[in-house]
């Protein structure tokens, strides 16, 4: 059965007993808590915590997820892998214990005509806690299941949390018996890798308290209301009705190989360390075109750096099979092939994704061969320093810096004949994964943070956001926190966070930034608010500083914004919306948005590219947007259902969390989007937009800048004063300021060579002095000196080949010039054949005279250049030159 198959069953087999089919959220995970969504549950999180109430008592899904904190393990073994996908059902106060047990077991074992999955009962083993006697008996008598196939474990393997103070329950798992060659008998209790867990049943019943790791934490009580949450994992079950060894063998995953084996003839199965690479291929590959298909691109941080470090990984074993090439193209292409069937979007956004990991794979090319210029010199330090362990922190600055893993630089000093200090490198690889924990930790408290925001919301009800239509209303305050903590009145001075009942400030979202304002009580205090922010699902935080009189909850407000701010962010608003649906309209819909900031007069959109989009392009874009403008188009927004607003071709931004009921905005016939922003009533009202260029902020992704309205027109005018004072200089019209100026520029450059030619010819002069002047050492020709200040580095070279080059072939010849340019000291030494046969070799000449004039150099042992900080050592490193060439031979 095909994991496409599987996942029909599942979501078919619960939709018809009442679930709310939910489609998987994006891996970009919507908690602050969380850099990608790692869990079938996450985008439920909010129902379980009570923070928002769930949409219908019953749902299903099956969520895509990624798992991060072992990528170096992954190939290593069969178990491990990132991208995973996790069938789930889930009852919020409905179904329980016996609805979920009775579930499970019906479509496990039902047949396969009949939409099962058709496994034997006589094959499945169960788990359930130590003392939950009440799921051990709905299995036993229930069911039917035999008690020697129930087993108890306990908290660490059969109790399930957060992590944090919250819901928390018993569990109940489900295991299949795959049969004695996967070893001893006895239960999963015994032997997990035979006994192989499929199906996990939550029941949330309890409510627990602080603790560390899985066990430690007091159990509180109670839930008011009991809440089931199940995961199946789709690999783990397709591995088993497919009849295979372990999850890489599965259909999703062995394409991926067999693509692997086309471009390296390497096949899997026939040595360990190739199939290593082959599972790690194929996991990451799959996991980064999953990744890429949500709208994450590669980058130096956060999921931006999962995705890197992920795609490198699998690039650099693609390198270890054989492969010379790229190779990227047509691994991802059978991922897209074969997830489409699942994900469709995938196949829609195949352009793009292919974009984003195309440049991506031409980025790591590059940084492979600069990493390994790194290496070398690294070497051959290490070996000029008579050391035959390159050092562990050498290792790490490949690791961390240029992408490369351990197990590539251990290979590449191997051929080298040195080995790697592997502890060092540990060391310092542990230092920066328990900084990370850290800062992991720290983020888990924002559950304990959010209480009193998710407590307000309990008692008030979310906040009433009145924004759109308003720019001003009276109100109540409902919560008051005062340097993060609740309050019951605040004085003059305080930085507050306050709570409204209704309000008309917008909270910064969806790339556009807060509202600031007033808020007036009844009683004559005044709050400068400076922010306002949501937290938690529906509640507005304004942010401000008491101006005047005290603040309490309960108490009367009016609440009015700073309006010339919230008109000058709505103008730079629409004008994002306009500037994204005339880039795809000139660039396709690979432009997609990739991020923005709406701020007042200004705004940037960030969007997928990649290349530099062209200067007429971007004038193209520039003259549509207010060509626009100019036809007065109404701009309307209106809430629908999310698949209406598909209908209707809304464009979503990758990474944003969508409800079943969605605002779309629409401008006129040009642009139709998602969005909860706020904006003008009439294109006309933006005046002018005026893009000021375009960059890249990272591979595959570029960045346009731009000014709105009266911003704009100000640039314009300062422009035009530029253009005139141009005009004054070079004494001409508008219209030829460019030519002129390009001629102006050609003749400055047409004089440089000039000079440089004049400069490099007087250097040149000297060679044939230097040259008669040799020095005999030990045999060997030695010309060395200081040649006069400013003089370039080329010129040196050039200079010191031409020395070598006069004095005759048949004798050992060693050449090595020094200059001061701005400041700092340059030599570049030469050597010929027969010097470099008696062992005289230019790298390593260049790191003694450089070593002494306070820097450092290399190069091939024929010709080689350094420096230093220190000119006035230059007599000194002459010296260190001429000693160890007399010392060598």
């Amino acid at each position: 059965m095909e994991s496409a198959e599987i996942r029909r069953r599942w979501l078919s087999f619960f939709e018809e007993r009442g679930h709310t089919v939910v489609p998987s959220a994006s891996l970009i995970a919507d908690d602050p808590t969380l850099l990608l969504v790692n869990a079938g549950m996450v985008p439920f999180k909010p129902y379980f915590l009570g923070e928002t109430k769930p949409p219908a008592p019953r749902a299903t899904s099956v969520q895509k997820c990624v798992r991060t904190p072992d990528i170096e393990e992954v190939g290593k073994t069969t178990r491990h892998g990132t991208f995973f996908q996790m069938c789930g059902n889930f009852s919020f106060g409905d179904y329980f214990k016996e609805g979920a047990i009775k579930y499970a077991w019906e479509l496990l074992t039902g047949s396969v005509a009949d939409g099962g999955f058709g496994l034997e009962p006589e094959k499945l083993w169960i788990t359930v806690y130590l003392d939950d006697d009440e799921a051990e008996q709905i299995w036993r008598e229930k069911i039917g299941v035999p008690a020697e196939r129930i087993q108890r474990l306990g908290k660490k393997d059969n109790f399930w949390s957060m992590g944090v103070p919250g819901p928390c329950g018993p569990c109940s798992e489900i295991n299949y018996d795959r049969g004695p060659e996967f070893g001893v008998e006895g239960g999963p209790a015994v032997n997990d890798e035979r006994y192989v867990e499929i199906w996990n049943l939550v029941f949330m019943q309890y409510e627990r308290g602080a603790g560390e790791g899985k066990e430690d934490f007091p159990i509180l009580g109670d839930l008011p209301s009991k809440n089931i949450d199940t995961g199946l994992g789709l690999e783990r079950l397709a591995m088993i009705l497919q009849g295979v060894q372990n999850m890489y063998e599965t259909d999703t995953l062995r394409v991926v190989m067999d693509q692997a084996t086309e471009l390296t003839g390497v096949r899997y199965g026939d040595k360990h360390d190739t199939d290593v690479s082959m599972r790690v291929v194929a996991d990451h590959i799959r996991t980064s075109v999953m990744l890429i298909g949500d709208g994450v691109t590669p980058g130096n941080e956060g999921r931006g750096y999962v995705l890197r470090r992920i795609m490198r990984r699998a690039i650099r074993n693609m390198r270890l099979m054989g492969a010379t090439g790229p190779v990227v193209q047509d691994l991802i292409d059978v991922v897209i092939d074969t997830m489409g069937l699942q994900y469709p979007e995938l196949i829609t956004d195949r352009k793009r994704i292919e974009t984003v990991a195309l440049a991506e794979e031409a980025a790591f090319l590059k940084a492979l061969k600069g990493g390994t210029n790194i290496l070398d010199t690294a070497v051959t330090d290490t070996k000029a320093a008579g050391g035959t362990v390159l050092a562990g922190e050498k290792a790490f600055l490949l690791h961390d810096t240029w992408g490369f893993p351990i197990d590539l630089t251990l290979e590449m000093a191997a051929e080298q004949g040195l080995s790697v200090d592997e502890d060092g490198f540990r060391r310092l690889m542990k230092e920066q994964r328990e900084r990370a924990k850290a800062d992991a930790r720290a983020k888990k408290t924002g559950h304990a943070d959010l209480s009193a925001y998710r407590e307000v919301a309990d008692n008030s009800g979310e906040t009433d956001f009145t924004g759109y239509a308003l720019t001003e209303n009276e109100s109540t305050v409902v919560g008051l926190l005062v340097d993060g903590v609740p309050s019951p009145a605040a004085s003059e001075g305080d930085e507050v966070e306050v709570v409204l009942d209704r309000t008309p400030f917008y909270a910064e979202g969806g790339g556009q930034l807060a509202d600031q304002g007033r808020i007036k009580l009844d009683t004559g205090a005044v709050i400068e608010i400076r922010d306002v922010q949501k937290p938690v699902p529906g509640v507005h935080v304004h942010k401000g500083v008491v101006q005047v009189g005290e603040v309490t909850v309960g108490a009367s407000a009016y609440a009015v914004i700073d309006i010339k701010r919230r008109r000058a962010i709505a103008r730079a608003h629409s004008a994002t919306h306009l500037t994204h649906q005339a880039l795809r309209d000139a660039l396709g819909p690979t432009a997609a948005q990739a991020g923005s900031e709406n701020s007042p007069g200004r705004f940037r959109f960030d969007f997928g590219s990649p290349a530099a989009v062209p200067g007429t392009v971007l004038t193209d874009v520039e003259q549509k947007i207010n060509e626009v403008l100019s036809r007065e188009l109404d701009v309307q927004a209106e809430v629908m259902s999310i698949d209406e607003a598909k209908k209707q071709g809304a464009i979503a931004e990758f990474g944003e969390k969508y409800g079943e009921r969605v605002r779309v905005v629409t401008i006129g016939d040009f642009s139709k989007e998602l969005c909860g922003g706020t904006h003008v009533h009439n294109t006309a009202q933006l005046g002018l937009v005026k893009l000021l260029g375009e960059s890249s902020i990272g591979s595959g992704v570029r960045r346009i800048e731009a000014l709105v309205g009266v911003d704009a027109y100000h640039f314009l005018a300062r422009e035009h004063t530029v253009v005139a004072q141009l005009q004054e200089l070079v004494k001409g019209r508008p219209e030829e300021l460019p030519e002129k100026i390009s001629t102006m520029l050609g003749k400055l450059k047409d004089a440089e060579k000039e000079i440089e030619k004049f400069r490099a010819e007087k250097v040149l002069q000297a060679a044939a002095g230097l040259a008669q002047g040799a020095k005999d050492v030990q045999g060997v020709a030695l010309v060395t000196g200081q040649v006069p200040d400013g003089t370039s580095a080329d010129d040196l070279r050039r200079l010191v080949l031409d020395v070598r080059g006069r004095i005759s072939s048949d004798r050992p010849v060693v050449v090595a010039l020094f200059t001061t340019a701005n400041g700092r000291p340059v030599t570049v030494i030469a050597t010929n054949e027969a010097a470099r046969e008696r062992g005289l070799k230019a790298g390593e000449l260049v790191r003694t005279a450089a070593k002494t004039l306070g820097g450092g150099g290399g190069g091939k042992p024929d010709v080689a250049q350094g420096g230093g900080q220190n000119p006035d050592a230059i007599g000194d490193a002459i010296d260190a030159v001429e000693r160890q060439v007399g010392e060598t031979v």
